[in-house]
């Protein structure tokens, strides 16, 4: 295949960026048909040569383009025009097999968790995030609320403290201190889950207009809430040992980002974790252009650790460019809402000055309870028993999916999603699921543009039920 040729018409008189320029002269050329779907497109190296401009100006344009949906990128092919389709018009109003479903639903991220919190009780869908409830420790839960019930009942009545409950955050401190993040009480605030902690976050450090960097793929439920701030969401391509770092390079530069958010350890959804050479370059670029990261760990819990062990930003840069969160509705109970921020002190205390303004200060109940089980020793054993149990359901699930004809790039080694792909558009098969009663979580749901995506997210966890298993081998067969 060659690559396509594009006339020059560039200016350098206009008063228009360059990039500016190639964005919208191939975009015009792919709306007027005079780029087809399929065509690829000339190489970074030849198009700059070829209109006298640099690598860096090429490399953002491309990269807007595919943000904007024209181009697509192709692993060691380069970038090619795209079928362009929204969303909602990618499943075909033809397809007599999902005829009315676009009439019924659209899909989209409110979708997607509304019918994850009808679905989730007991036994949680292949779609869903958590855990299933048989895994959890739930007799544990119940004695440490029976012995926080039992103490001075006083201090149950009045508001707890905006940065959080004194004796749980010296236990994160001693938690933080095993993964090499050294940090003191007063570093902590407490929060309604990871979900508050980048609602705090993002809110202290942006403004209407700002942009965030994301990873694409990444964990949607940010992607919404950031835009409704008023701020830009822009994503970053995620590789299996972390963001594409020219590409980080190049947006950084061009949209000069106030925030960048990562998981660096079991990324969602792909379960992949950050190579120490990638975290040292992240955190120079984060110096250059002066963004802050902020690391969500969520996950941490799930990670072997060990003989396996994880590079986090926050060990490497002890909290002065970075902002950590982590929190315990992933392994231990998604209802006790209890979270964490970890920040220099300075940063601790306006986040906890910002959750004052916002709620007064979060329930300490919950806070009492996670303190209880993490300073009585119960908890590590049942993370043994629930990384345990995933390395066991991991194999063969890993096997059906592929004997299915789906790919995985790559394989997880931990952590509880796979990240598969399908061949195929995964929002046709989630709505055709949807009318079979079963929830999955197509790949477009999980990039800050939503276009059509063959990838589809899956919890090892939920699949011991059948019932994704026998949907998706008629689908896809």
């Amino acid at each position: 295949m060659t690559d396509t040729t594009i006339p020059t018409l560039l200016s350098r008189d206009s008063g228009e960026p360059l990039a500016d320029q190639i964005v919208r002269m191939i975009s015009a050329r792919i709306d007027d048909k005079q780029l087809r779907a399929g065509a690829r497109m000339p190489s970074i190296r030849r198009f700059a040569a070829a209109h006298g401009v640099s690598p860096f100006t090429v490399v953002a344009s491309y990269d807007r383009l595919v943000a904007q949906g024209y181009l697509e990128s192709r692993r060691g092919a380069g970038f090619f025009v795209r079928e362009r389709a929204p969303l909602n018009t990618a499943l075909r109003r033809d397809d007599p097999d999902i005829a009315g479903a676009l009439e019924k639903r659209a899909l989209d991220v409110v979708w997607l968790v509304r019918h994850m919190f009808r679905q989730m009780p007991g036994q949680p869908t292949s779609a869903a995030g958590v855990l299933p409830t048989a895994w959890l420790d739930g007799q544990g839960v119940a004695n440490a609320l029976r012995a926080v019930s039992r103490q001075n009942s006083s201090a149950l009545l009045n508001y707890a403290s905006p940065q959080g409950y004194a004796p749980l955050r010296e236990q994160l401190q001693r938690k933080l201190a095993e993964l090499e993040i050294a940090a003191a009480p007063e570093q902590f605030v407490t929060t309604l889950g990871v979900t508050q902690g980048l609602d705090l976050v993002a809110r202290e450090f942006c403004r209407p207009g700002d942009t965030v960097f994301v990873d694409d793929p990444a964990w949607f439920l940010m992607f919404g809430s950031f835009a409704a701030m008023g701020l830009k969401v822009v994503g970053i391509r995620r590789q299996a040992d972390g963001p594409d770092l020219a590409e980080f390079e190049a947006l950084a530069a061009l949209h000069q980002p106030r925030l960048y958010i990562i998981n660096s350890v079991l990324h969602n959804p792909s379960s992949t974790s950050l190579s120490a050479a990638k975290a040292f370059q992240i955190l120079r670029i984060a110096e250059r252009h002066d963004i802050t990261v902020v690391e969500d760990d969520i996950y941490c819990d799930l990670h072997p650790g060990g003989s396996q062990p994880a590079t986090r930003l926050a060990a490497l840069d002890q909290l002065q460019r970075v902002i950590y969160l982590g929190g315990f509705s992933k392994s231990l109970a998604p209802n006790l809402r209890v979270g964490f921020i970890a920040a220099s002190s300075d940063i601790a205390q306006r986040l906890a000055d910002r959750k004052m303004l916002a709620t007064l200060s979060t329930s300490d109940l919950g806070e009492r309870v996670v303190y209880k089980i993490l300073s009585e020793g119960v908890y590590r054993k049942h993370l043994d028993r629930i990384r345990t149990r995933l390395d066991a359901i991991r194999p063969p699930v890993l096997r059906r999916i592929e004997s299915l004809g789906m790919t995985l790039e790559p394989a997880p080694t931990a952590g509880m999603f796979v990240w598969a792909d399908c061949g195929r558009d995964t929002n046709v098969l989630a709505a055709r699921a949807m009318d079979e009663g079963l929830l999955l979580a197509p790949g477009s749901l999980f990039s800050p543009n939503q276009l059509p995506s063959t990838k589809l997210r899956l919890n090892v966890a939920a699949m011991e039920d059948d019932t994704a298993w026998r949907f998706l081998e008629r689908a896809l067969a």
